[in-house]
């Protein structure tokens, strides 16, 4: 599946801009991961795109989550790498591959990255650093649903330090920041 045709099914699912937002930032990052880690760009950031794709269609039912986007995605053609991260991420498969493990690690640090950057008066990513990420990622009551052991795991799982890891994602997003809009 090419990008434009994933971002159409994307926005023919999700209705929620932020919940979009927070896919292409999925997006950024696993493709800057994936370069780091010599893998496949084009097929981590499809993940990265598609991961929520079922979000809407599940927010009454959350057990079904990573289910009905994987069957949906399995439908469309989508590689079966990217259909076994989608249900990894969502914790119904184990974690596999290295794709798997970064999708997972991945999905919480965004939304830490954007709480960072909105408690900002500027509300922009540019306005943050590695390091103010990670002095919030400290901050227990900052950002509460952003699981940090989730996030602490790419030192396990991809052999990367949480700095590391969280300099990778935040300068991806910084590159992206328009569609972002922050």
């Amino acid at each position: 599946m090419d990008r434009q045709t994933a971002l159409d099914l994307l926005q023919s699912q999700v209705k929620t801009r932020n919940l979009v937002k927070h896919c292409l930032a999925c997006e950024a990052a696993l493709g800057a991961l994936a370069a780091r880690l010599d893998e496949d760009e084009n097929a981590w950031r499809l993940a990265g795109l598609l991961h929520d794709v079922d979000y809407d269609r599940t927010s009454d039912s959350p057990d079904e989550h990573g289910r009905i986007g994987a069957q949906m995605l399995e439908e469309a053609g989508v590689d079966s790498e990217i259909v076994h991260a989608v249900l990894a991420h969502a914790d119904k498969v184990p974690r596999e591959s290295a794709l798997d493990r970064a999708l997972w690690c991945v999905d919480p640090l965004t939304g830490l990255i954007v709480a960072a950057a909105l408690i900002r008066p500027e509300k922009k990513l540019s306005a943050i650093d590695t390091q103010f990420v990670l002095n919030r990622f400290g901050e227990k009551s900052f950002a509460r649903g952003a699981n940090r052991d989730q996030i602490r795991a790419c030192e396990e799982e991809l052999g990367l330090s949480l700095q590391e890891f969280t300099d990778i994602s935040l300068t991806a997003m910084q590159g992206i920041s328009g569609e972002l809009g922050l």
